[in-house]
């Protein structure tokens, strides 16, 4: 292995991956797997996240699918627990775990709506780092990806709940960055454009014509294969990003 292969090689690493049965969640745990690392997978589905475990020990890494909902406190210390009970580490986290909205009206918006966006995608995420960032501390650190939006840099309407959900995201990784830079660990933020992954599926179905429109808006002119989010995250879980923290990556296909 040349030292260019080292900087992205998480041998030895064991990795959290939230939202982990389909979509952008899927894609970046086996290909963190394909780079080396055990990998811990969490959604609200177990029979996908284990259809994702045997996929990951096929490649000859440890694999463990743990149901799990972000939104709920309790479950994040739980999710943890679990964690470090198995494997006595994490490496790496990724906050992919989200949920989107469809096409709503502020003046629409209710108190329940409010909770369970900002409950799930920004909470949630919250809580998780925080957990997991008390265990790594004593380790000598790790990486934190959080998995947020274009839309919570370029916000739209109609999607108000869940851009600003995500927006608190950007910020809480800034935060997160600086808090913990002293003690090792390094946070950045994804903001993915339109990815052809279920979550685009169904807002396509609920909304004719979105995913033509969101592919509009990119310089591209299209819209990502999920695979396309590999390369962003593993530079960022890896040593290949060891002086970037604090960083919002847009990968966007140019729309921001």
């Amino acid at each position: 292995m040349n030292t260019t292969q080292q900087l992205f090689d998480l041998s030895g690493k064991l990795a959290l991956v939230t939202g982990g049965s389909r979509g952008l969640g899927k894609a970046i745990a086996l290909g963190f797997a394909a780079a080396g690392a055990d990998v811990v997978v969490t959604s609200r589905s177990l029979p996908a996240l284990q259809e994702v475990t045997r996929e990951i020990e096929a490649m000859g890494r440890r694999a463990l699918a743990i149901a799990s909902d972000v939104g709920e406190w309790a479950e994040v210390e739980r999710l943890v627990e679990t964690v470090y009970e198995k494997f006595g580490r994490c490496d790496v986290l990724v906050n992919n775990a989200g949920i989107v909205q469809t096409m709503t009206p502020l003046t629409q918006t209710s108190e329940e709506m409010f909770d369970r966006f900002f409950g799930v995608n920004t909470k949630g995420p919250m809580h998780l780092a925080a957990a997991v960032a008390k265990r790594m501390i004593p380790a000598g650190g790790g990486s934190i990806v959080n998995i947020a939006t274009m839309g919570g840099l370029r916000p739209a309407g109609q999607l108000a709940l869940y851009c600003s959900s995500k927006a608190a995201l950007i910020a809480l990784t800034r935060s997160m960055a600086d808090e913990w830079a002293s003690q090792g660990i390094r946070v950045n933020a994804i903001a993915p454009g339109p990815f052809l992954t279920e979550m685009m599926t169904d807002l396509e179905k609920q909304t004719p014509g979105f995913i033509k429109y969101a592919e509009s808006v990119t310089m591209l002119r299209r819209a990502a294969e999920p695979q396309e989010i590999v390369g962003p995250a593993l530079f960022l879980a890896s040593q290949a990003s060891s002086y970037v923290t604090g960083q919002t990556l847009s990968v966007c296909g140019g729309a921001i």
